[in-house]
């Protein structure tokens, strides 16, 4: 029987579920494949972790299901589970965990800041109304 892993992560609103299996190396988000849904400098933030542990990543096939958020967070959330899969399917090893750890905190760690919400009296979350003495 194939073990498959299930990961998660998350960045700002958006969240992604991804299922890892046996494969070749193929990710896969909302049931397209990477390459034809990201191009450039969006689909390299993607593949970073294959960049750094490419053996172990070549074993391995991703389907991430991902929503909310924007471009950016999404695109990051991706990049995260791709880790985490990867770390998963390997047990956990600590030599694996220390590569991502030195590379980039947040490939293993959820990123969970937040934008600041909008305060009354102003046009955003710290500006305000400029006051006169006057």
């Amino acid at each position: 029987m194939v073990k498959n892993y299930f990961v998660k992560s998350s960045r700002k609103k958006a969240k992604a579920r991804c299922l890892v299996k046996k494969g070749t190396g193929k990710i896969f988000v909302n049931k397209t494949p990477v390459d034809a849904m990201f191009s450039g400098y969006k689909k390299e933030i993607i593949l970073e972790p294959s960049n750094i542990v490419p053996e172990n990543f070549q074993k391995l096939d991703f389907f991430v299901n991902v929503s909310g958020g924007g471009s950016s967070g999404q695109i990051q959330t991706i990049r995260s589970c791709v880790a985490k899969g990867i770390l998963e399917a390997n047990n956990n090893k600590e030599e694996i965990r220390e590569q991502f750890m030195k590379y980039d905190r947040y490939l293993i760690v959820d990123d969970v800041r937040q934008k600041e919400a909008k305060k009354q009296l102003g046009r955003g979350a710290r500006a305000k109304k400029q006051h006169s003495k006057r």
